[in-house]
This record gives C-alpha cells, structure tokens and sequence, in this order.
C-alpha cells in the first residue's frame, strides 16, 4: 500500500514522464509543420469509393435552356444506379414529384481500385428554373441539390474561372473554389482552363480536386477543358487524354469527332463559350472553329484553352497555336481567351505584331491565371496590361447585353485586377481599366 507521500512521489514522476512524452510529440509536430506544404502528401484525401455517392459534378452534354448533366461515382456493387428531379420551391413536398432516371454506368479501374462512374443528362427542363436532384440506388441517396436551366433571351448573368489547380488541391486549392463561390455564391457555371490534376489517370489527385470544390461542384456546373496534365502515354507510348476525363465530365459532342468531349462549345444567354484542345489538333480545331464563329447568334464569345497564345512565363512560347489561331479569334472578333498553363498572372489585348498598344479601341482581351498553389516567374512584359506572379487567383467575369465586367480576386478575397469591355456597333470593343489603386505589375515573391 502506498502512503500519502511515496504516493505523491509517483505522482510526480509520472508528471514528469507525461510533460517529457508531450514535449516530444509537440516538438515532432511542430517539425514536420514546417516541411514544405507544397511536398506534403493530403492527407486521407481519396476515401475508396462505396454505396455512397460521392464525385457528384455537374455539367452540359446538351443545351442549357432545357437540360443537365450529372456525373457520380460508387464502388463496383451499385450497377444500377439513379437520378432523381423534381421542380424545387420551398416546400420539402416537392419530393414527391420527383421523377427517377436511370444512370448510364461505366466501369474504371485506377490505382485505388475499380469503381463505377454514373452518369444521367436531364432534358426537357423548362427554361430559367430551379430544379432539385439527387443521385443513388435503393436505400443509399445523396442529399438533395439545386441548379438552375439558363434564360431563353440574353439574360445578364456571371461566371468564374479559374487557371491551373494542378497541385496540392485539397491543401491549397480548396480556398481558391471556395472563395470564389463565398464571392460569388450566384455564379451560374465555372469555366476550368486546364491542368485541373497534375497527373492525368492518378485517381487520389482527382479526388482531392473533388474533395476540394465539394458540394460547390453539384450546384455549379463546371465547363472543363484538358491541359497537358490531364494527358498521360498509353501503353503504345502515345499520349491520351486522361482515362478519367470522360467518367467525371459528361460534355457536348458538337467539337471535333476525334476530339469528342475535348472540343466543344455552349451557348449561354447571349454568350458563346468554345472550348478548345490546345494539346493536339490544332489545324482541326481551327477549321472547326471557322465554322463555329461564322455561324454564331450570340453578341458575346469566350474561348478558353489551356497553352496560351501570348505565354507570361519565362521561355515559353506557343508560335504555332497562335499562327493558327488567332487570326480566327481576329477576323470573328472574339471577346475574350481565357488560359492557364503559365502559374502566374497576364493579361493584355489588340496585339497584331505581339505588342500592346494599350489603345482603347481594344480587339481580343487574352488572360492567364493560376488558381492552385504551383507558380512561375513573368516574363516579357510587353503584351500585358496587367501582370502578377506568386498569387492564388480566380475570375469574375458579369456579362450583360452591352457590357462585361471582369475582376481577378486573390485567394483571400483582394481585388487584384479589374475592367470593363464595352460592346459597341459596327466598331471594336472599348475596355475601360478598373486596375486596383497600386503598381501596374504585382509580385508576391519570397524573400
């Protein structure tokens, strides 16, 4: 039996070991905090796919005025799965109207195993309303979700878009996604310019990318376009575009035949969006898109790729994109292009001989950003109205029948660059600068 004092001794030593065994744990800690963010691997960022559904996007294969698609993922078990729709108003009733479809199912196999990808594409949706959906099978649902069918007419309207994710998504790109949607929680699509994954069928880094956006992909539909990362070799050393595109996004098949939902373009209340493939093809692409804009009734085009026409970065150029195609984007005075690939920021326009007049009777307004947390250095500065390295960036771009606004907000919600393209008849374009109070070019570099 222990007395009150040999008791207290042990007591003590016992303290003495526990504060000992914390400060060890907290000094380790405190260590491996200060390892690089960038090399750190996410954390349980991949859970293995189950009955319930998770990966749940949304996207158009058809027209936006009466249709939507939706794509999800379970383990191999569900091989039937459904969607469910009904019209959403503020009454829990509503589930009672709602009518079921049923999915169309592949099989993928990746490093994480084999899963299901689902997919359904809604149509016959009434115009500017709000629908609500859910995905699953048998007793197994997801929570139910919204979207709404865009306008008959030239509605005014904003969307998001972002530069590269690429890396550490679920560590750092997540606040990218997230501030854009606190931003601008009324977005009505986000436009993806490349480079979403760093490795193309690497099924963990799609994971995280989904785990990062979360339930902000089933609410916002995402219009993506490949870059160079979402292509991997095949066996016969040919590269391919990632077996995991097509699974995840249900897209338009209105592109190019052998670039089937690679290439594709969407028309949204008075808005043309061309998505192109900038990683083969071109000259069928180009042909294709003297088509697409000769014959295009909407006042407005955006076309986004992933390499861009006038690069940001040091000792990277891309002559041969930009001899096939700008002089489309020229002759059929395209708004704007909206690139990634170059993990820094630019922008600049009216650029015949690659040199900005910095006139105000502006032609095409060509933009690179970054959104995830993998930066380059700028480079020649020549073409550009507006530049910045070292910075999380997304875009808020507002179209109304005469006018976009554009702003580019930093991953912690400071307006970083900003201005105003007014359309005008019979003339090109007038862009009016709303730059932020402070210098011309932004760096955020390390010291």
């Amino acid at each position: 039996m222990l007395t009150k004092k040999s008791r207290g001794k042990r007591f003590n030593s016992l303290g003495y070991i526990m504060i000992v065994t914390l400060c060890f744990f907290t000094l380790n800690s405190v260590f491996k905090g200060n390892s690089s963010e960038k090399n750190r691997k996410e954390a349980a960022s991949n859970p293995q796919p189950s009955v319930i559904p998770d990966r749940i996007i949304l996207t158009w294969e058809g027209d936006p005025i009466n249709s939507q698609a939706i794509s999800w993922r379970t383990d191999p078990s569900v091989t039937k799965a459904f969607a469910e729709i009904s019209p959403a108003n503020s009454s829990p009733d509503f589930v009672e109207k709602a009518k079921s479809l049923h999915a169309d199912t592949v099989l993928v196999v990746t490093e994480s195993g084999p899963a299901h990808h689902h997919s359904v594409n809604f149509t016959q949706l009434s115009p500017n309303s709000l629908y609500a959906y859910r995905v699953g099978s048998g007793d197994i649902w997801s929570e139910w979700f919204h979207f709404r069918t865009a306008s008959k007419g030239p509605d005014p309207f904003t969307f998001i878009y972002f530069g590269d994710a690429q890396n550490n998504l679920l560590s750092l790109w997540s606040r990218t996604i997230r501030a854009a949607y606190s931003t601008a929680p009324s977005a009505r699509f986000i436009v993806h310019a490349g480079d979403l994954v760093n490795q193309a069928n690497n099924d963990q880094e799609w994971g995280e990318w989904f785990r990062a956006g979360g339930w902000i992909h089933a609410m916002m539909p995402s219009i993506p376009v490949p870059g160079n990362h979402e292509y991997a070799r095949n066996k016969e050393n040919n590269r391919r575009v990632s077996k995991l595109w097509k699974p995840h996004f249900r897209l338009p098949v209105n592109g190019v035949t052998s670039l089937k939902e690679t290439v594709y373009f969407i028309d949204y209340q008075g808005v043309r969006i061309i998505a192109l493939n900038s990683n083969e093809k071109p000259l069928e692409q180009k042909i294709w898109l003297e088509k697409v804009l000769k014959n295009n009734p909407n006042r407005w085009t955006f076309v986004t790729f992933h390499h861009p026409i006038y690069s940001s970065a040091k000792g990277r150029d891309n002559p041969e994109l930009r001899k096939l195609w700008k002089p489309v984007f020229d002759k059929y005075r395209v708004d704007m292009v909206l690139q990634g690939h170059d993990h820094s920021y630019a922008r600049g326009r009216n650029l015949p001989l690659g040199i900005n007049t910095h006139n105000e009777q502006s032609g095409t307004v060509y933009v690179v950003s970054v959104s995830g947390p993998k930066m380059y250095e700028i480079g020649s500065r020549d073409w550009m109205d507006r530049a910045g390295e070292n910075t999380q960036l997304f875009q808020k771009l507002s179209v109304t029948y005469n006018k976009v606004e554009y702003q580019a907000i930093t991953a912690t919600g400071q307006l970083y660059d900003a201005f105003e393209i007014i359309k005008q008849e019979n003339s090109p374009n007038r862009l009016v600068e709303k730059i932020p109070a402070e210098h011309t070019f932004s760096s955020h570099k390390k010291k």
